[in-house]
Formats: C-alpha cells, sequence, structure tokens
C-alpha cells in the first residue's frame, strides 16, 4: 500500500489541515501518517485560537515514520514559527526523501494570520529548495512576491518568480481570479502553462487548498508525474466541491468522499 505523510495543522471542525489530509488520501487509497504542527480552535466561522507544537516533537514525529515506513510522498501544510519550519527541513533534508508538496499556508479562510511575515523568508530559504511542488494560492503568492496578482499574466510572472527561489514547479492557484476563476498556472523548467477548470459556486471552501495539495501528493504517491498528479488533483478538488453540502454557519467542508 502506497503512503503518504501530512505535516500540518490540526483542524478542529476537520474540514482543513491535517483532517483535511488524511480524507483525501484516505479517498485516493493512500494510507496517511500525520505529523501535528499546532492545534487549533476553529470552525466554519473562523480560528479562535492557535497552540503551536513544541518544534522538538514535530521533528521526532517526521523522524520516527520515516524510521518506520517508506514513505512515498509527504504534503506539509501549516508551519505557524521559524523553529517549526526549522524542524521540519532539518527532518526533511535527508538523501533519498520522497517528493515534498508544499502548501505555503498563511491565512485561514477567514482571514486569521497562520505564519507571521517575518518568517515567510525563511519558508522560501529552508522549504523551497526541498520541495518538488509548492501551491500557493493568489494571496500567497503575492505576499511571497511582494506583487499584487490580479491576471493571468501576474499569476504566471509570480510562478516563474518563485520557482527561481528553489522550488521544482510551482502551482498559483486562481480560484479568486476575476478574469478566469478556477483556472491555475503551472510552472516547471519549460515554462508555465494555464491548467483550466469550472468555477465551482459554492460557500462550502473550507479546505480547498489543503485538499488539493494533499491530493497531489497522493497522486504523486501513486506514481503519477507532477503534471499528470496535479491535473488529477484538480479534478478531483472541483468534484469534492461541487458535491458538498452546507455545514456550520460559515464557510464548509468539502465532501471528500463523494468523488
Amino acid at each position: 500500500m502506497r503512503v503518504c505523510m501530512s505535516v500540518a495543522g490540526s483542524d478542529s471542525c476537520a474540514g482543513a489541515g491535517i483532517q483535511a489530509d488524511l480524507k483525501t488520501f484516505a479517498a485516493h487509497g493512500v494510507y496517511g501518517l500525520t505529523a501535528v504542527t499546532a492545534v487549533t480552535a476553529q470552525n466554519t466561522c473562523g480560528v479562535q485560537e492557535v497552540q503551536e507544537m513544541r518544534p522538538g516533537i514535530v521533528q521526532a514525529q517526521i523522524d520516527c515514520l520515516f524510521q518506520d515506513f517508506f514513505v512515498h510522498a509527504v504534503k506539509i501544510g501549516m508551519l505557524s514559527s521559524a523553529p517549526i519550519i526549522e524542524a521540519v527541513a532539518e527532518s526533511l533534508d535527508i538523501s533519498g526523501r520522497p517528493p515534498v508538496v508544499l502548501d505555503p499556508v498563511m491565512l485561514s479562510k477567514s482571514g486569521h494570520e497562520l505564519l507571521a511575515g517575518r518568517d515567510r523568508q525563511l519558508l522560501i530559504q529552508r522549504l523551497f529548495p526541498l520541495a518538488d511542488v509548492i501551491t500557493p494560492n493568489l494571496l500567497e503568492a503575492g505576499l511571497l512576491t511582494g506583487e499584487e496578482l490580479s491576471t493571468l499574466g501576474d499569476m504566471e510572472r509570480a510562478a516563474k518568480t518563485l520557482r527561481d527561489r528553489g522550488a521544482r514547479v510551482v502551482i498559483v492557484k486562481g480560484g479568486h481570479l476575476r478574469q478566469a476563476p478556477g483556472t491555475d498556472v503551472y510552472c516547471d523548467e519549460q515554462g508555465t502553462q494555464q491548467l483550466p477548470g469550472e468555477f465551482v459556486n459554492t460557500s462550502s471552501t473550507h479546505g480547498t487548498g489543503c485538499t488539493f495539495s494533499s491530493a497531489i501528493a497522493a497522486n504523486l504517491a501513486l506514481g503519477c508525474e507532477i503534471l499528470e498528479a496535479a491535473q488529477r488533483a484538480k479534478v478531483y478538488t472541483g468534484r469534492a466541491l461541487a458535491a458538498s453540502r452546507p455545514l456550520g454557519r460559515g464557510h464548509g467542508p468539502l465532501a471528500h468522499f463523494q468523488n
């Protein structure tokens, strides 16, 4: 059986973070492992509180799993501080590491800051070179490049800039793009291309980015090349959005098992 590891925060309403990753892995027939970086008190309306884990326990979780399992892919989500970033980087900076998908989570759906601005450069320096794929959304790509993104051209330039900083492949997600909502930009050593998709009009969008990145990791674990993994993940996430039903009073979760 193929195995994926999620290194991310816990979401108490189970729509995003570790919980969304485990659901996505299971929906793909992949066994999921977890290294929890933080515990959040949140619901569909927003994040109320965050308790960061000690860097040592984060690193111990990752290391002990690598010692016991053959891990086929790693997905990284919420890393809330510089010490956590350093701990994760140290554990992953090993020879023969599996493919790594980095979702640079910085803000929650409700706008709560999950990674301080002063730590963003460290994320780039320490984890971009270890990542096979990074998956920022429009806002995250803008924060990482210092540019405001509003067009597909902006997304293409941002993707190239971020790839120049060390990641093998960059996928800038365009779910909130006015020009062509649902279209992502994929950038590798050959250049950029657009990944079109249908915009799903739903309020149940909590955990969309987590789901997309963990679906890429699951497909990489199943043997897909990166572009195919991204395309499959995009289809899966779109179907999970389309099948979602309202839960909670805010942005509800996706329907991970309705594909």
